[in-house]
């Protein structure tokens, strides 16, 4: 009976297994071998108690729910060197036992933060061979504490997700070789107890962080867990941040140096710490003075030269820190920038550059003159509202900002380069030192700012882009309450407006013009050198004819064979001809030769001055420029 029953146990399991694969039973664990398969997708018919899948070397695209839906018992899942782009939001949730991930060898290109979600026991997982370029930065939360190997070698990535690797007690080995990373940050690897292998080759790593995790080094008896650094093929900037590695012994690795130029290409371990140097910072420059009018935008500038390269730092004139906010903004460069300055802006502004190898500072003076202070200086009833162009049009339409009451901002003439800026005299309540007019168009987006007197209501903005669309905005500047107070700033509204495109007709006959003008000098240069020549012939036909004798042809015989000369015959004498009347057009010496040339140039200055007076007038005359300007531009 028992060989009846093994072959009805065969056959049963025979039955559950995928028609491509090759399932094997063995010690209570079942294995399904789909290796090699050319399949197309993973096979809806795997047995759900599968422990061991293979799915390497087929053509699959993309994961899904469905695909490992109810295989709560898969242990290792392997699928390499396939041509999956795409894994869909929790394809492994059901994999709650899942301890090794292969993923090695396809295309992927991005991990969102629900593609890797479920396997919250998963202990390896190899990404290597894909085409990552962004990893998000809770792609590995459900399995922080037991993954033990990753693997992120031989992808595009330059930013890994730092806080979630760091956070990874159990991790033993770490591959980042042959990536795009630049940056390490500092303590990055600090929690990681556990490293001991940690393979950062061919990355672009100028420098690497102190970090405690490098201090093990190869000393065995320090630590438990002695960690083994790679690192070269990085184009490492062998300077005084990098003394602290160089004083680990590491005799037998052949990393070699990028820069400076006095240390390139040769073995990192082989230099001495001596030339481990660094330069310090010099500010080489920077402004000195700036005066602005009060509500103006103010830009300092500070630059610094070292090695490394200098951190910059602006303290203001209260001798505090100055950090971005909505006035006032730090740039890494040096640059320090404030919107609308105020009373309490002037002082005097230290720049500071600091690197490993000391600090450099410099001074700049920031005077804000006042303007005219109009009605009460009280700033109550002024209503606090953006300093740059961030409350745009739309903001504006969706009434944030703005008041009921308070008037629209029009802009109206508008041409092709300029445009009328219109508003209303807003609440009498509201005391205004003046207006500012922000703007930027669609062709630029650098704000231009325009500085106008508190009596006005009207502004014409001028040399603005021929077919550009713009956002203007306009602001109230009102009194502080204080010397050392901000300005206070309220947006009365905003407009968006297109000009007008430059006409083409205008050009077509501003080029017409230019040709006609440009053919006339052409033929009078012409004209100038044919009479030059012809007068050049004529004189020297002249003196040839007076140095010369005229030929007598009497006594003339013709040759004979011998005979008698015949008698010549007498021939009456001849009157000379008549002198050919010279032509006109060829003697300058006659007034009225001089008066037809002169004729000729007048005909052509005239059909030249009647197509510039006639098309200009007809075209361009309301497009913004009169005949009379466009022909000084064109003489």
């Amino acid at each position: 009976m028992a060989p009846p029953l093994l072959l009805l146990l065969l056959a049963s399991g025979a039955a559950a297994c995928p028609l491509p694969c090759v399932c094997q039973n063995l010690s209570e664990s079942l294995s399904t071998l789909c290796a090699h398969r050319g399949l197309l997708f993973v096979p809806p018919n795997v047995d759900r108690r599968t422990v061991e899948l293979r799915l390497a070397d087929n053509f699959i695209q993309a994961l899904g729910p469905p695909d490992f839906r109810n295989m709560t018992g898969l242990v290792d899942l392997t699928l390499s060197r396939n041509a999956i782009t795409r894994i869909g939001a929790r394809a492994f949730g059901d994999l709650e036992s899942l301890r090794s991930l292969h993923l090695d060898g396809n295309r992927l290109v991005e991990l969102g933060t629900g593609s890797l979600r479920g396997p919250v026991n998963l202990q390896h997982l190899i990404l290597s061979g894909n085409q990552l370029g962004r990893i998000a930065p809770g792609a590995f939360d459900d399995f922080l504490e037991s993954l033990e190997d990753l693997d992120l070698s031989y992808n595009n990535l330059r930013q890994v997700p730092w806080a979630g690797i760091g956070a990874m007690p159990a991790l033993h080995t770490l591959n980042l070789d042959h990536n795009l990373i630049d940056a390490l940050p500092p303590g990055a690897f600090a929690q990681l107890g556990q490293l001991s292998r940690l393979d950062l080759t061919s990355n672009r790593l100028a420098t690497l962080a102190p970090d405690p995790l490098f201090s093990r080094g190869r000393d065995a008896e320090a630590s438990p867990a002695p960690l083994v650094l790679s690192f070269s093929g990085n184009p490492l900037h062998c300077n005084c941040e990098l003394l602290w590695l160089r004083r680990l012994a590491r005799p037998d690795d052949l990393e070699t140096c990028a820069s400076p130029p006095g240390l390139a290409g040769r073995y990192f371990w082989a230099v001495p710490e001596g030339e481990f140097s660094c330069e310090p910072p010099l500010i080489a420059r920077h402004t000195q003075r700036l005066w602005v009018l009060e509500g103006q935008r103010a830009t300092l500038r500070c630059r610094a030269l070292g090695d490394p390269a200098p951190t910059m730092h602006w303290v203001g004139p209260d001798d505090r820190l100055v950090g971005n906010s909505s006035r006032a903004r730090a740039f890494p460069n040096g640059t320090l920038e404030i919107g609308v300055t105020g009373a309490g802006d002037a002082g005097g502004y230290t720049c500071i550059a600091t690197n490993p190898a000391g600090e450099a500072t410099a001074r700049v003076e920031l005077r804000v003159l006042a303007l005219p202070h109009g009605g009460n200086t009280s700033a109550e009833g002024g209503r606090p509202g953006p300093s740059d162009i961030a409350a745009s049009a739309r903001t504006a339409a969706e009434g944030e900002g703005t008041l009921e009451s308070e008037p629209a901002v029009q802009v109206t003439e508008v041409t092709a380069t300029s445009g009328l800026v219109s508003w209303g005299p807003g609440r009498p309540a509201d005391p205004v030192w003046m207006f500012q007019i922000q703007y930027n168009s669609s062709e630029d987006e650098t704000l231009i700012y325009r500085i106008v007197p508190a009596s006005s209501h009207h502004f014409l903005l001028k040399h603005l882009v021929p077919g550009a669309d713009y956002d203007l905005c306009l602001l109230a500047l009102s009194p502080a309450a204080g010397p050392s107070d901000l300005t206070a700033t309220r947006l009365l509204g905003c407009a968006h407006f297109s000009t007008l495109p430059a006409s083409p007709l205008c050009h077509a006959l501003q080029a017409h013009v230019l040709g006609g003008t440009l053919t006339v000098a052409v033929g009078g240069v012409l004209v100038a050198a044919l009479l030059v020549f012809t007068v050049a012939l004529l004189v020297r036909g002249r003196g040839a004819g007076n140095g010369r004798l005229p030929l007598k042809l009497s006594h003339v015989q013709s040759q004979t064979n011998g005979g008698p000369s015949p008698t010549p015959k007498a021939h009456p004498p001849r009157s000379p001809p008549p002198r050919p009347q010279r032509s006109c057009s060829l003697d300058l010496g006659d007034a009225g030769c001089y008066g037809y040339a002169r004729r000729l140039g007048g005909a052509w200055a005239r059909r030249s001055h009647s197509v510039h007076g006639g098309l200009l007038g007809a075209g361009c005359r309301g497009v913004g420029g009169s005949a009379e300007r466009l022909e000084e531009s064109v003489v």
